[in-house]
């Protein structure tokens, strides 16, 4: 096993505000419109509420195996420092709080980041939140993480490309990036966009752009010049008999890739 990583915390300074080439203004504009309702089970993000058990699940037992950890043990990754890049209001940094690593959380939308500050307090959770792009994080010396978590969030940035790059460059040696998003094809197409949206009503109408989707393949590319072993994907999977999802060998709509750094 490794020694952890402690990632340094924000310069102090004036009022925070979100700035960077990542940003995409409608899609900030768009989940802070929805910013009060992260947190309601039934709300808009009820979806993720449902989907968060199996990515919690997967990031958990990556980690554990990547850090020689028992995930049964209380407070399993005590130590270890971890970053949730584009947070929203905060429904993964909690749980990974709860494990034992020491979060920072960041959001392009500032209404996002006050939910999940609000939240987290009523929890009695001490969590870094910060209004903030990974390219503000990377400038002000913030890291490295022995974590770096970027679910779901690649779709809705301006350039994918240099986004993930940063993000990658905030991996502590030894250190672990997960990525999530919903992969490029005609099924995703079918069922992760015209059905979740239109027909199933799982998420507003307008939430995803598919043509924004990555293939696992140009994730590799992205990172193909980074000094990253990468790996995956690895599928997750809706049953609906059971109502619950969990990793599958189907990565045609959700998947997940790894990115490990010597």
């Amino acid at each position: 096993m490794r020694k952890p990583q402690t990632g340094q915390g924000f310069a102090d300074g004036p009022p925070e505000t979100a700035q960077g080439p990542s940003i995409d203004p409608a899609d900030v504009a768009r989940f802070s419109a929805q910013a009060a309702e992260w947190w309601d089970a039934r709300g808009p993000f009820a979806p993720l509420h449902r989907f968060n058990p199996a990515r919690l699940a997967f990031i958990r037992d990556r980690a554990a195996e990547r850090f020689g950890r028992d995930p049964k043990t209380r407070e399993a990754f005590a130590g270890l420092s971890l970053i949730d890049i584009g947070c929203g209001g905060g429904l993964i940094a909690e749980p990974m709080r709860r494990m034992g690593f020491e979060v920072t959380a960041v959001d392009a939308s500032s209404e996002n980041i006050g939910t999940a500050r609000a939240h987290a307090a009523e929890q009695g959770l001490d969590i870094a939140y910060r209004a903030a792009t990974v390219e503000q994080v990377e400038a002000e010396g913030v890291g490295p993480f022995d974590v770096v978590l970027v679910l779901e969030i690649i779709e809705h940035v301006a350039d994918p490309g240099a986004f993930l790059q940063t993000c990658s460059r905030l991996i502590a040696p030894g250190g672990i990036m997960v990525v999530a998003s919903l992969n490029r094809t005609l099924k995703s197409l079918a069922l992760g966009k015209i059905a979740a949206e239109y027909i199933l009503r799982w998420v507003p109408a307008g939430t995803h752009d598919w043509r924004q989707f990555p293939k696992p393949d140009e994730i590799r590319l992205m990172l193909s010049a980074e000094p990253v072993a990468v790996t995956g994907p690895f599928g997750l999977t809706y049953d609906p008999l059971s109502d619950r999802w969990g990793e599958s060998a189907d990565a045609d709509i959700n998947f997940m890739m790894l990115a490990m750094r010597d």
